[in-house]
């Protein structure tokens, strides 16, 4: 499947879409999931901290920045042989992709080979590989690729505007550029957001708008919903309406029709019911396994059961979609 070139979405028009009633807003995600995917399979794939806490940058919904008390227990790089058993367990209980994560504002040169190492290990265990690992510099993202490693995960977590209310030690145009790095490098784009930190649905609109309107559409598109972390600044901010979360799912779909959406972090305090809505919305990926990063999600039998009731499966590789085209 090759992936859709950017159409150039204007605000008006994604406004149009988060303003229709509901059953009619899902009916036309729905079209549009089922002429590109399979609507009763969902791609699974883990989360691993590969480097944990003390990151410099000052994100204000992250429990893992140094500036903030959350209570978070630093640690170092891990060793490849934890990312090679990390890989097998997530290969056997059916995911198709390690997702790795480091906390930092980018890697230095010294932590590329442990990097690379660890992406062959997931590569020798028949999974995808994808990293987030922050800003990369010149270079840096051509040594991954050539290593293996399949996608890059740096998400825009929001609308431009407010931006500036998330998080103020790296840019939006730095994010921007790593993202083009990326791209330039062949690898695959993982780039969402985070919703419910107290944005506007204008926000919302402008980060779906801006991830359509980038020069290749992100092949993966996790949308977060916040997990309000005890001793962050979002700490008490108000809980997002969950029909909000539906429409943004849906809204998603239609303006990225061949990205696999992935109901990421925030999914534990959810309810089968909201979940089975952002499935009918158009979501087709999650993250398996009870631990994302330093958060909570539900645990692999719980999500196995919730797929059955709705008589729904986990993706196989021979189901996936072709490798998209960069």
């Amino acid at each position: 499947m090759t992936q859709q070139a950017s159409p150039n979405w204007t605000y008006s028009q994604v406004r149009e879409l988060f303003e229709r009633s509901l059953p009619d807003l899902l009916f036309t995600a729905q079209g549009v999931h089922r002429q590109n995917f399979d609507p009763n399979l969902v791609q699974a794939s883990t989360l691993l901290s590969v480097k944990t806490g003390a990151c410099a940058e000052d994100c204000a919904y992250c429990s893992q920045s140094a500036r903030y008390d959350t209570g978070l227990n630093p640690e170092a790089l891990v060793d490849v042989d934890a990312v090679r058993g990390a890989a097998r367990r997530a290969r056997e209980a059916g995911a198709l992709r390690l997702c790795m994560g480091a906390a930092w504002r980018g890697p230095k040169e010294r932590d590329i080979e442990p990097l690379v190492a660890m992406v062959q290990a997931v590569k020798a265990e028949g999974l995808e590989a994808c990293l987030s690992a922050g800003l990369l510099a010149e270079g840096q993202a051509q040594r991954l690729a050539e290593a293996g490693l399949d996608y890059f995960n740096h998400n825009l977590d929001t609308s431009p505007d407010f931006y500036s209310e998330v998080v103020s030690t790296r840019t939006y145009d730095e994010r921007l550029e790593t993202l083009e790095r990326i791209r330039a490098a062949g690898m695959q784009v993982c780039c969402g957001g985070i919703i419910g930190m107290g944005e506007s649905r204008d926000d919302r609109i402008e980060l779906l708008r801006t991830l359509a309107n980038l020069p290749v559409q992100p092949q993966s598109v996790p949308i977060n919903r916040l997990i309000p972390i005890p001793g962050t600044p979002m700490e008490d901010v108000e809980a997002l309406d969950p029909f909000e979360m539906v429409r943004t799912i849906a809204v998603s779909r239609i303006l990225l029709p061949r990205s696999y959406v992935r109901l990421s972090a925030g999914r534990d305090g959810m309810s089968d019911e909201l979940q089975a809505m952002c499935f009918m919305a158009g979501a087709n990926s999650m993250f398996f396994g009870d631990k994302l990063l330093t958060t909570d999600n539900p645990d692999t039998d719980h999500d196995l059961r919730l797929l059955k009731r709705l008589g729904m499966a986990l993706e196989e590789r021979e189901h996936a979609c072709a490798e998209l085209e960069p």
